[in-house]
């Protein structure tokens, strides 16, 4: 790359109208943003092919309106990235988001997960963490109870993701495999939405992953599917995928109108099934 501005800048020849000039073309590439040359270009795998194949021909649109994608610019640790959406209105039963799907561009498997909420939500407010394997866009889609599709994006900086070994040692891991730590945070009151938060103890393996002493490839085995439900009633469900970081970890709202039963069922890739239940009581009942 320094070989081609040399180049460029060099064709303009030497002189001070020469100099003025160069200065000039390097003032508008600094005007342009850290990683627009680099998400243009990345933008040629959302345009053939990701985009219809999660969303056909169906109208995107691109805005923070609807909801706003939070993620860093650069991560620390690509494997545990840590990102969220906030809803810009509340779920009511006249206007409500119905699912947000996570997209990354240049992971081998780019669907991180597919999350469908509730009128009875409060919020479509959802953080998550996952694995980012090269640089490029983080996607968020949401659809609207009318149908209608709208994307926020952010370009993160990460990469190896999605082969960076486990975080603890695997035995350890496949030892807690499936415990899972349901928790609020705030006190229960009806009519307002309560942050829950739920953490899976899985190494969600991605088949990327290589045995450091065999130097075999581990296969891959990961949470595929998880349901939250208050008394029977579903509250949040998703489908996910390798993308999600090992551990997942959420964090989203739920309206407890009653005392009731707070309940989380989990499979992964193996069929394996997990399940966990916490009581809560709102501090005031309705009349």
């Amino acid at each position: 790359m320094g070989k081609l501005r040399t180049g460029f800048f060099s064709s303009f020849g030497p002189g001070a109208a020469g100099g003025r000039i160069r200065l000039l073309c390097l003032s508008a590439l600094l005007l342009i943003p850290g990683h627009a040359a680099a998400d243009a270009a990345e933008d040629t795998a959302w345009l053939n092919g990701l985009r219809s194949a999660y969303f056909g021909n169906r109208p995107i649109v691109e805005s923070d309106d609807v909801i706003e994608l939070e993620s860093p610019e650069r991560a620390q640790f690509a494997a545990i990235v840590p990102i969220a959406v906030r809803a810009k209105f509340p779920q009511t039963p006249e206007r409500f988001i119905k699912s947000v799907t996570f997209l990354i561009d240049m992971n081998p498997s780019p669907l991180a997960g597919r999350f469908h909420f509730m009128q009875t939500s409060g919020r479509a407010d959802l953080s998550l963490r996952v694995r980012i394997n090269a640089y490029g866009p983080v996607r968020a889609i949401a659809e609207t109870n009318d149908g209608k599709l709208h994307m926020s994006r952010r370009f993160v900086k990460a990469s190896g993701g999605c082969s960076s070994p486990a975080g603890a040692d695997l035995e350890a891991a496949m030892a807690r495999l499936g415990k899972i730590k349901l928790k609020t945070r705030g006190a229960a009151r009806p009519g307002h939405p309560l942050l829950t938060q739920l953490m899976i103890s899985h190494p969600n393996l991605t088949g990327l992953q290589m045995n450091q002493l065999t130097r075999l490839y581990l296969p891959a085995h990961f949470v595929k599917q998880i349901i939250v439900s208050f008394d029977g009633e579903p509250v949040l469900t998703a489908e996910t995928d390798i993308s999600i970081s090992e551990n997942p970890n959420f964090q989203f709202y739920f309206v407890p109108e009653r005392a009731g039963v707070l309940s989380v069922d989990v499979v992964d890739s193996k069929g394996l099934r997990f399940s966990e239940t916490l009581t809560v009581a709102p501090a005031v009942a309705l009349n």
